[in-house]
């Protein structure tokens, strides 16, 4: 049984809250908020809450503007930094809904709900775990961003780690909105960071991952710097990847139907299809898993980010890698990772094609190819029979419109519009003349 009203209503009295947030993304996923006094919950709880769609970034045309949001009664939170005084406010993620009480085909969150039911009917519970990499930059003396790390520490460093008070107060904010954090450190670039949250239901981990960047970002504020997931800010150091580990479980029992430990690297014969799906339709996701132009600049070889489409068990250059699984842990933990997402897709767009294409291996019985565990950024690629992964925003958009099921896995409303949006950021950038060009060519010419 999820959250009824009368609970959300005795909690909103008892913490005092006088403002409600209501949170939705849009395509790109750029979280979206709308504020309510507390005086018009019952109305929002009982009806949803009217806005203007075609005011949102791939929502509708003018047109057809009017939209309104229904609450998820599930994910309600005390805002932490908000929770006290004359100002105290809370929230919740909204599904979006057209006039006529249908669920609009160009929510993300939709898009996902959609798979899932999908992926349910055939008797899978798809879990997932996201682990999102970020920076902490100081800014400017006026306050402008730039890319200033914040500490000069590397991978589990301590002494030169300055951020250690600051991911303690994000853990506490993230625990705040009931994420369970299972980790937090530094990661490899001097100013990264990694923060880890738990395992669990692919559409509240994709609420979490959502949740997961705005309430870093504003307790990076708080402190006075910027947290950033932009996926490759420094050149010359490791990028931010938001790796994905995945599998299934039984929809009757529970069960992890990802292990078999009979079978290859422990995996079960569905997980092998599962990954099969993943590497055949790896091309055609990377727009939505690698979505900007700068995250192609992070998928390069040589910084623990995939570049060939191959898959194995060590080997943290693949672009799927089956972790190695405590003793005792095997029969719940068995998973696999996809490396290739970063931290600036949308969570539910990602977590949907990954889906997708997942399925479509299991329903085609597709076998995945020879598991690769030597270091491939040290092999002839061409002798190895490695395909690659698109090496730009221009050719990943090329490869989304060669690949039918992924274009399907989105819903027409939302893959027209995605393609346009980043279509029109690609040929941007096309355009642009940047330092680089200037710094090189205009002294010579």
């Amino acid at each position: 049984m999820g959250t009824t009203k009368d609970q959300i209503l005795a909690r909103i009295e008892e913490q005092g809250v006088q403002f409600i947030n209501l949170q939705f993304t849009d395509i790109v996923g750029i979280i979206k908020n709308v504020t309510i006094p507390v005086s018009q919950i019952h109305a929002a709880l009982d009806h949803g809450v009217w806005f203007d769609g075609s005011s949102i970034e791939g929502f509708a045309r003018i047109a057809e503007s009017d939209m309104y949001l229904v609450l998820d009664l599930d994910t309600y939170a005390l805002i932490p930094w908000e929770s006290t005084g004359d100002y105290a406010t809370a929230r919740f993620i909204c599904d979006v809904y057209t006039p006529d009480g249908q669920p609009f085909a160009g929510d993300p969150r939709g898009a996902l709900k959609r798979i899932m039911a999908e992926a349910e009917s055939m008797g899978y519970i798809y879990n997932t775990g996201p682990e999102l990499e970020f920076f902490l930059f100081k800014p400017g003396p006026n306050g402008e961003l730039r890319p200033h790390p914040h500490d000069a520490a590397g991978y589990f460093d301590v002494s030169t780690d300055y951020a250690t008070h600051i991911r303690r107060q994000m853990v506490s904010a993230l625990q705040g909105f009931g994420i369970k954090v299972e980790a937090s450190h530094h990661e490899v670039a001097i100013g990264q960071h990694e923060i880890d949250f738990e395992y669990g239901n692919a559409l509240t981990t994709a609420d979490n991952a959502v949740t997961f960047r705005t309430v870093l970002k504003a307790v990076a504020q708080i402190n006075g710097l910027h947290a950033t997931f932009m996926p490759k800010p420094i050149a010359g150091v490791n990028g931010s990847g938001m790796h994905v580990h995945q599998s299934f479980a039984s929809v009757e029992t529970g069960k992890n139907l990802f292990y078999d430990g009979e079978g290859d690297r422990g995996l079960s014969g569905l997980a092998l299809n599962f990954i099969a799906g993943l590497l055949e339709h790896a091309p055609g996701m990377a727009a939505i898993l690698a979505p900007l132009v700068n995250s192609y600049k992070r998928l390069v070889p040589g910084y623990e980010a995939p570049v060939y489409i191959s898959w194995g068990r060590t080997n943290r250059s693949a672009l799927v890698r089956v972790p190695r699984i405590s003793a005792g842990r095997s029969t719940q933990a068995t998973r696999v990772e996809l490396r290739c997402p970063d931290p600036s897709a949308n969570p539910y767009l990602a977590f949907t094609v990954m889906l997708a294409a997942g399925l479509d291996g299991i329903k085609r019985g597709l076998k995945p190819p020879t598991a690769a565990e030597e270091d491939l950024y040290h092999v002839d690629p061409v002798a190895r029979g490695l395909k690659t992964l698109p090496g730009s925003l221009g050719e990943a958009l090329e490869a989304l419109k060669q690949d039918p099921l992924i274009q399907a896995a989105l819903g027409e409303h939302i893959y027209e519009r995605y393609v346009e949006a980043k279509q029109q950021e690609w040929s941007e950038y096309c355009l642009y003349v940047s330092q680089w060009e200037l710094d090189r060519y205009l002294p010579i010419y």
